[in-house]
């Protein structure tokens, strides 16, 4: 497998719950740290969102992170602080005990975790700090259980040429977060498109090699930009790299609003970016990478 390894390194905000075990969030994540406001309890909210806070003139759902991943509840709820993130065009506020600090970790250091810990629980991935394993929070999954975003793309209006193009269309979805990848799976394929998942480019590059002689063969790579390992502009620059990967399709994109660099994905080679969590958008993509493949239309980023 001939894939570089990744050099960029990884901010994380590590943080304690209740019982003081640290975890951490990657600081792209992270729109700012507040301490706990005044909140108002809506009634018939889910009950893991302890209630509406303002936040410059602007509603704030905060979520209480502790109940949010299984754990007990923090023992004061107008203590502690908020890590304010934003994520597929909404701000919400997670409610922690205590911010610790911030850490620099390469992403090749970075590890998935345990494959007896993906079905269900809300750890994307694990890093070492200080001797001491720290989980890091899949906070997609966390905000998707509260608050499911909906994941049907509209494809009422593809003519019978756009559909046929898009079940000839076979995608490999890159992804650390359990739900992104559940809901992207299911946007495609309700298109018509083909799919494959994996949790991160090694296993990526493995799939690929798998399929690359059949008729199953990955003619498009729809990869998320933070993940354990190597990140999407490291892992789009090894295919580049790749003498059997070079030309292949492949569409970056991110949870994250406004962080993500279109001049980056072009020189890492990224055909296409998006919004993750977006179906009307990744549809609109997903389009337009079978009519590059298929039909040999213009493939550079907008």
């Amino acid at each position: 497998m001939n894939n570089a390894s990744a050099t960029d390194a990884l901010s994380l905000l590590l943080f304690t719950l209740r019982s003081g075990k640290q975890m951490a969030i990657n600081l792209l994540k992270v729109s700012e740290i507040i301490p706990t406001p005044s909140l108002t309890r809506l009634p018939e909210s889910h009950p893991h969102v302890r209630g509406v806070a303002t936040l410059r003139g602007q509603p704030l759902s905060v979520i209480d992170l502790s109940l949010a991943i299984g754990m007990a509840p923090l023992q004061d709820p107008k203590g502690g602080c908020l890590i304010v993130t934003e994520i597929s065009r909404s701000k919400q506020g997670l409610h922690v005990q205590a911010v610790v600090k911030i850490v620099h970790i390469q992403s090749s250091k970075i590890l998935p975790p345990p494959y007896g810990a993906r079905s269900n629980s809300f750890i994307t991935g694990t890093a070492e700090v200080d001797g001491e394993l720290i989980q890091i929070l899949d906070v997609e999954k966390v905000i998707h259980n509260i608050a499911p975003v909906p994941d049907d793309a509209d494809i009422s209006d593809l003519d019978d040429q756009d559909a046929q193009l898009l079940t000839e269309t076979r995608a490999l979805i890159v992804d650390d977060s359990q739900v992104a990848i559940h809901m992207s799976v299911s946007a495609l394929t309700k298109m018509g498109v083909t799919c494959h998942a994996v949790r991160s480019a090694r296993e990526a590059f493995e799939t690929l090699d798998r399929l690359k002689d059949s008729y199953e063969a990955i003619n498009v790579v729809v990869s998320d930009i933070e993940m354990p390992e190597m990140d999407g502009y490291s892992f789009t620059q090894a295919l580049r790299k790749h003498p059997d990967y070079a030309s292949i399709y492949v569409l970056l994109h991110t949870s994250l609003d406004s962080t993500i660099s279109t001049d980056k994905a072009k020189a890492a080679g990224a055909n296409d970016i998006l919004t993750k969590f977006s179906p009307p958008e990744m549809a609109k993509c997903m389009l337009r990478a079978a009519r590059v493949i298929h039909l040999g239309e213009d493939a550079s980023v907008a």
